[in-house]
């Protein structure tokens, strides 16, 4: 009787232990999850944050220092580039990708000598003030990224293959330019960056435009943006009179209507504005709204890798697991931050 009372209490005893000991380790396992469920956060909000701060920085010496967005619109919704581009599907807005261009710190930035056809592979550039001394291809080099731009809002990006005595031989990232370029058009190192959403593999992408297409984080189960802009129309690239564009006729007068009243003097810049038209560009197309955007605002939203730290309901795991204890269960997390480009604020 004695012995069968002792091992009752042991086993009532080492029973209690047990459940208390199981949080515990509940714990010891969601932890480090939860940790690196806020470093992959983090590192998809500084990869992103860094570029949209920079979107639409210009050239700074030479005749068209300013931001790009006085030309074209350097933030586009879709992805763009010589792989996989959405326009080349007929697709120009995407909730969950955005491409941006900028012009970084650099010496090349200046004008081209001569004629570019829509078709040319060659290109010679002004040594102007600001290029680097006795340097006739203005700093530009073999494998970088470049600009040309003009006026009318077309744009085209290259990379330069070969560099000869006063040439570049270019690789262009479409089938041809959007326009023959003509002489003193504008032409500066540049960066591209695409950021995207891969459903199926649930990462975020980074593409640069041209070759390196590479995930950035694991287990993004949302990505979204939206864009916030002027309510009044966009007022530059303005043409002399008798010339029209996306935004002017010829007379002068704007296309675009003033949008009715939003958040202060922002308002949200919604899928059907930004594809609706006008149209600006040749072969490089988009909406000519896309000159309004100032703000943008992300939504990123991780979840933890293990499958049996998910739990089943939908408001807190994208993707549903298979864990049905509290102590062993992690919610997604879901950061939503704003970034107003400095550059594409400079006319405010």
């Amino acid at each position: 009787m004695e012995l069968t009372l002792a091992t009752g209490i042991m086993v009532a005893v080492t029973g209690s232990i047990f459940t208390m000991v199981n949080p515990t380790q509940g714990a010891f396992r969601v932890q480090p999850e939860v940790a690196d469920m806020q470093q992959r956060l983090r590192v998809g909000v500084d990869m992103l944050h860094k570029d949209l701060v920079m979107a639409g920085a210009g050239t700074y010496s030479g005749a068209a220092v300013g931001a790009l967005s006085n030309f074209f619109a350097p933030v586009l919704p879709y992805r763009t580039g010589l792989v996989n581009s959405d326009p080349a599907a007929g697709v120009y807005y995407r909730p969950d990708a955005i491409s941006m261009t900028y012009v970084p710190n650099t010496a090349s930035q200046t004008t081209i000598s001569s004629p570019m056809p829509n078709t040319s592979a060659e290109i010679k550039v002004n040594a102007l003030p600001g290029c680097p001394s006795n340097d006739p291809l203005c700093g530009f080099k073999t494998g970088q990224s470049i600009l040309i731009f003009d006026t009318s809002g077309a744009s085209d990006t290259f990379t330069i293959t070969n560099v000869q005595s006063n040439a570049l031989h270019l690789q262009h990232k479409g089938q041809q330019l959007s326009k023959a370029y003509g002489t003193d058009t504008f032409i500066a190192q540049a960066e591209t960056h695409t950021y995207y959403h891969n459903s199926t593999t649930a990462q975020l992408f980074h593409y640069d435009g041209a070759s390196s297409d590479l995930p950035l984080v694991d287990n993004v189960v949302g990505l979204t943006f939206r864009y916030f802009g002027t309510q009044q129309p966009p007022t530059a690239p303005k043409p002399a009179i008798g010339t029209a564009n996306c935004l002017y006729d010829i007379g002068g007068n704007t296309l675009l209507p003033t949008l009715p009243g939003g958040d202060g003097s922002l308002v949200e810049l919604t899928q059907t504005l930004l594809t609706d038209g006008p149209w600006c560009g040749t072969t490089n197309q988009f909406d000519a709204d896309l000159y309004r955007i100032r703000k943008i605002r992300v939504d990123l939203r991780v979840q933890v890798g293990a499958e049996d730290l998910r739990g089943t309901d939908p408001l807190f795991f994208r993707r549903p697991g298979r864990a049905s204890e509290g102590t062993r269960m992690v919610p997604d997390f879901e950061l939503s931050f704003e970034v107003t480009p400095r550059n594409m604020n400079l006319m405010r």
